[in-house]
């Protein structure tokens, strides 16, 4: 299956609920392809004074997931001791911290399998954890604006991108999939519902008004996988971005009017500017 059914819930991913096919960690601790063990997801806050832990509630192993609950954690960075704690009533299959430029806030996208994508946005004022749930338990958390008040997020089903505000998690903002022409190399007379280009689980703000976003995956099929710019303000298709050479795999905002793209075979990183 492919990421649109399964976002969260391979073996690459940082796994909550482990990888499929597999009952326990201990079976592919050694294997380079599952980096990540299956008790969850951790993440500095943009300070890193605090991490931020998404951790079944119950180390039992023979408990079944829906009793071991999920909790969310913040912990000191210095000693370990654990500052704050809550329930995300969730079932994971994987998780992705994503910081705020303010250290006392934290995104949690969750990976749930076909299920959905619940998104939890938490604030933390140095005594108590405050958890929100923002996009009908279907957005992924992609990025967060460098000013801290917008976030950017693609539902679940990969057709629609929004940007929203990081105050409630309203949509100021939205770009359907359906505006992005599909790959030059597809045939127009083929009637494949799978030429419709979709949206990527990756993205963000390469600045505050400017988003970077690909459809490598829905491309794949047809030839190298495209990334677009989009206005962040009005949610309108800038352009294709035309690099001097081909770029494989999917572009990584940085926020500070740069992305960053990894070769094919890991050995490079390129930073890119407009």
């Amino acid at each position: 299956m492919t990421s649109r059914e399964t976002h969260g819930g391979n073996c690459g991913t940082a796994a909550v609920a482990g990888c499929a096919g597999h009952r326990d960690f201990a079976e592919y601790a050694d294997d380079r392809d599952h980096r990540y063990a299956n008790r969850g997801f951790a993440g500095f806050s943009s300070d890193g004074k605090t991490v931020w832990a998404h951790v079944h509630g119950s180390l039992e192993h023979d408990a079944p997931d829906h009793d071991r609950g999920e909790e969310w954690l913040v912990i000191d960075a210095a000693d370990g001791t654990v500052l704050a704690r809550t329930q995300t009533r969730t079932a994971a299959a994987g998780s992705v911290h994503v910081p705020h430029p303010d250290p006392g806030q934290m995104g949690l996208t969750i990976g749930e399998g076909q299920d959905g994508s619940p998104l939890r946005w938490g604030k933390w004022d140095g005594h108590a954890l405050i958890v929100h749930s923002f996009g009908d338990e279907d957005r992924v958390l992609l990025g967060v604006s460098p000013s801290g008040d917008r976030l950017l997020t693609v539902t679940h089903d990969q057709d629609l991108l929004a940007v929203h505000l990081a105050a409630d998690g309203s949509v100021v903002a939205e770009l359907s999939a359906d505006m992005l022409p599909p790959h030059p190399a597809f045939e127009e007379e083929t009637t494949d519902d799978e030429a419709q280009a979709f949206l990527d689980y990756e993205g963000g703000f390469i600045d505050e008004n400017t988003l970077v976003v690909g459809t490598v995956e829905s491309d794949e099929e047809f030839g190298p996988g495209r990334h677009w710019l989009v206005d962040a303000v009005h949610m309108q298709l800038i352009d294709q971005i035309t690099y001097p050479f081909e770029v494989p795999g999917l572009p990584k905002a940085l926020g500070d009017g740069t992305w960053y793209t990894v070769s094919n075979l890991d050995h490079a990183l390129h930073i890119w500017a407009l």
